[in-house]
């Protein structure tokens, strides 16, 4: 058998013509067999189970837990000789082969009955492709693959029309049942007093989430202001700056800064009370600071003339004049003089003749066509 694995390996040399590379360690030996399909299978040897040797229990102070502790402290000589030795009683009980057993024997049982109630499942899950409804998200692997369409549902333009439904009727329960309730709150409009020079701005948009919904627009006229001198109003236009209106004496602005409305009126109020404040200060008034106001275009205001105003004079001449007119008009009219269109057109009418029999009867197969068409006009040139 030897000699001929050695023929072998000289055959195999001699047809690749390569020297066999030097192994760095020596192969193991194994019984050679004949070639067959069936691997080499080798014995497992199996260890012997060590005893294992008894554990030596001892009390150790720093095992107990801070309460334990603090209770063993407190102890005398006499209990803490005690709780040793039912110490290092319950541990050797912990560690005895029959409690080992029952326990391992209670991990298996429980081991067995999450496996039966949870079934391990295969160790390579298939691919779930993504259906075409899941196209264009982000988790597209995550997504399930789409169900299969068994006509009883609507498209998604028809869930939007019931949704904009389910909308209108809600508003229409809302308009028949809570809004009449609230004719009970409803107070009677009343000017708002001198003392209110400001006049706030909000914006409602009907239940819709928009990000303009928490802004606030703030306006008051600076000659509505309080206890505000001459100089002390110059000031606070120059104060407020672009926000001010040099045609109609107003100061407009706003703020959206907040998340909540009450917030954004709030800091507006605030806002005027420190302008109002440091326009009263008399310690820098900005006399020196001129007007700048080449933030506003000024429009050109355009004016009715007074002459072309109606007045009762002009209106009594312009009637006078019209009957001038008509009177004129009536006289070339007798006199002949205004020619008549419609009596030119009738006189034409009348002056045209009709076409003869012949004529007519001939024009009549012309307008006619297709194949019954063209046998009439062929029958009327052959008549010619």
């Amino acid at each position: 058998m030897e000699a001929s694995l050695i023929r072998l390996r000289s055959l195999a040399l001699r047809n690749t013509r390569q020297l066999p590379s030097r192994r760095k360690f020596p192969l193991p030996t194994c019984p050679f067999r004949a070639i067959s399909t069936t691997p080499i299978s080798r014995r497992r040897r199996r260890r012997a189970v060590e005893p294992r040797p008894p554990l030596k229990i001892e009390f150790n102070y720093d095992d107990l837990d801070p309460e334990a502790r603090r209770e063993y402290d407190l102890m005398s000589s006499e209990d803490k000789a005690r709780y040793q030795a039912d110490y290092i009683a319950m541990e050797e009980h912990m560690n005895s082969p029959e409690v080992e057993a029952i326990l391992n024997a209670e991990v298996t049982n429980a081991a067995n009955a999450i496996q039966h109630k949870f079934p391990r499942g295969p160790d390579r899950l298939e691919r779930v492709r993504p259906g075409y409804l899941a196209k264009g998200e982000v988790d597209q692997e995550g997504s399930p693959p789409d169900e299969e369409y068994k006509g009883d549902d609507i498209s998604s333009t028809g869930h939007g029309e019931l949704e904009q439904h389910r909308e209108k009727r809600e508003y229409a329960r809302i308009a028949a049942w809570e809004m009449p309730m609230l004719s009970k709150l409803a107070k009677p409009f009343t000017l708002p007093a001198l003392d209110q020079p400001l006049r706030f701005r909000y914006t409602n948009y009907m239940g819709e989430t928009h990000p303009a919904a928490n802004k606030i627009v703030l306006e008051f006229c600076t000659t509505d202001l309080p206890d505000l001198t001459p100089p002390q109003r110059a000031k606070l236009i120059k104060l407020v700056g672009v926000r001010y209106n040099p045609e109609t004496d107003n100061v407009k602005m706003s703020c959206e800064m907040f998340e909540t409305q009450a917030q954004n009126k709030r800091y507006l109020g605030d806002l005027v009370d420190t302008l109002i404040a440091e326009a009263k200060n008399p310690d820098d008034m900005y006399e020196d600071v001129p007007y700048d106001f080449r933030h506003h275009k000024f429009k050109p205001k355009i004016e009715f003339p007074e002459e072309w105003k109606m007045t009762d004079e002009r209106r009594e001449e312009l009637g006078k004049e019209v009957e001038r007119k008509a009177l004129e008009e009536g006289k070339r009219e007798e006199a002949g003089r205004i020619t008549d269109g419609m009596a030119i057109i009738r006189e034409h009418v009348r002056s045209l003749r009709a076409p003869s029999p012949a004529l007519q009867s001939k024009a009549l197969p012309e307008a006619k066509t297709g194949k019954k068409g063209a046998k009439e006009r062929l029958k009327a040139r052959q008549s010619r």
